[in-house]
């Protein structure tokens, strides 16, 4: 049988379905994603219109910022500012945080209180709250010349600012912290946990450094006028830094001496011109200081103490008698200087005994008392001392007569060759002996 005209076979019902489906679920898609779309412009346009409407409302003065904004840019200018030497303004709530609330103490006084506490890269610090007082112009005075003159040193013998913070509510001053305290805790402790006798002319050579460098050194002429143990600082290593410059004063290096209003400084320390009327006040009063702490230091005691006859013992004095009679080996046995170190206590005494002549001119610039505690030459015999304090023993020969109530007085200016001399011939030596004691 032919097949030609035989009908073709009808396609399967299956293979029209599944076209089907596959078109409507390209459809669905298509139209899916055409609303995700419509419906991220709807989003995005009402985002914008939200922002803009924020930004149209805010204020033009704002200008706060949060604190996660800041923390890194601040800290990397705090670094930059403490390589430079910039003492930084803190607020208090800054702090409070570096002292974790004012948890620990180290100290206080009629100033206020010094607190320990860590910045935030670790480095330790003491803050030294003030006492506020609305009426205390004098505190705010003090809190000015410490900013202003130890804010623009820096040396290893003082004590370095970080920073301060003023305002109504807080007035502080940030220091580095100093591990060992003050000299005056070691010197005047009952117990045997005092500072090493070999140690002690170290401590008196870098306070002496660091008294140098304000005098001589810095561009401005600065007076510390309230040098003491209480002020020498010492970190871990007992190197000692002159701290506390609430008193001190900037001096333009041209002028001679400077006139303060009123008494400065501790009793006991300060040099004698404050208690003469009209009488000039040079940057020797320091020195004046500096040498009645060296006593202390020797002494290992407080230079006056009120006997149990109510009599005085003044240490300086003592000191004095032993020397002119000739028995400064007798007096450093007698307070427990071993015999290794009596030749380096005998030269502090020789240099103190310089530094607390009467009359200002007489005393050394730190520059010498430096070499002369250093031991770069002779030291010469002291004049008398102190002859204000005993009228009646005045020695003519004393480089300093002194008239109370009168600006007039009169000097025999000591030189330097006078107080030291530089290490020579035995033969030169007895020859500019026999000067200086003719003279």
């Amino acid at each position: 049988m032919s097949t030609f005209g035989s009908p073709s076979p009808a396609p399967t019902s299956d293979g029209g379905a599944i076209a089907a489906a596959i078109i409507v679920i390209v459809a669905v898609l298509i139209i899916i994603v055409a609303i995700s779309c419509t419906c991220a412009r709807i989003l995005t346009r009402a985002t914008a219109s939200e922002l803009q409407h924020t930004i149209a409302t805010m204020p033009r003065t704002s200008n706060v910022v949060q604190d996660w904004q800041i923390d890194a840019p601040t800290m990397e200018k705090f670094l930059q500012d403490l390589a430079k030497e910039k003492p930084i303004r803190f607020t208090a709530q800054q702090l409070c945080s570096f002292t974790a609330n004012y948890s620990t103490v180290l100290g206080s006084g009629g100033f206020g209180t010094v607190y320990k506490g860590q910045l935030q890269n670790g480095v330790k610090i003491a803050v030294k709250v003030l006492k506020r007082s609305l009426l205390d112009k004098r505190a705010e005075e003090q809190f000015m010349a410490e900013v202003s003159t130890i804010g623009r040193t820096f040396h290893i013998n003082l004590v370095r600012l970080y920073g301060f913070s003023y305002d109504r509510f807080t007035r502080a001053l940030v220091y580095e912290y100093m591990e060992n305290g003050s000299l005056d805790k070691y010197l005047f402790r009952d117990d045997t946990q005092g500072i090493d006798w070999n140690k002690l002319p170290e401590i008196a050579i870098g306070t002496a450094k660091g008294i140098a460098y304000l005098h001589e050194e810095c561009q401005q002429k600065i007076i510390h006028y309230d040098i003491k143990p209480g002020n020498v600082l010492l970190d871990v290593n007992f190197n000692p830094k002159v701290a506390d410059f609430g008193l001190a004063k900037l001096c333009n290096k041209d002028n001679t001496h400077d006139s303060p209003t009123g008494y400065k400084g501790t009793p006991g320390y300060s040099a004698p011109e404050f208690l003469r009327n009209n009488y000039p006040i040079t940057h020797k009063c320091d020195v004046y200081s500096f040498g009645m702490l060296l006593f202390e230091i020797i002494g290992r005691r407080r230079n006056a103490k009120v006997g149990s006859s109510d009599s005085l013992d003044w240490f300086p004095k003592q000191v004095w008698d032993e020397y002119e009679k000739g028995e400064l080996a007798t007096m450093t046995f007698s307070y427990g200087i071993e015999e290794k170190h009596r030749e380096n206590a005998q030269k502090m005494v020789m240099v103190a005994l310089w530094c607390v002549q009467d009359s200002p001119e007489a005393r050394p610039p730190m520059s010498d008392v430096i070499k002369m505690l250093e031991g770069r030459g002779e030291i010469m015999p002291p004049p008398k001392p102190f002859t204000y304090m005993f009228p009646v023993e005045v020695n003519l020969l004393n480089p300093a007569t002194y008239t109370d109530n009168s600006s007039n007085y009169s000097t025999s200016y000591a030189t330097n060759s006078s107080r030291y001399k530089e290490h020579t011939t035995a033969v030169m030596a007895k020859y500019e002996i026999q000067i200086v004691s003719s003279s």
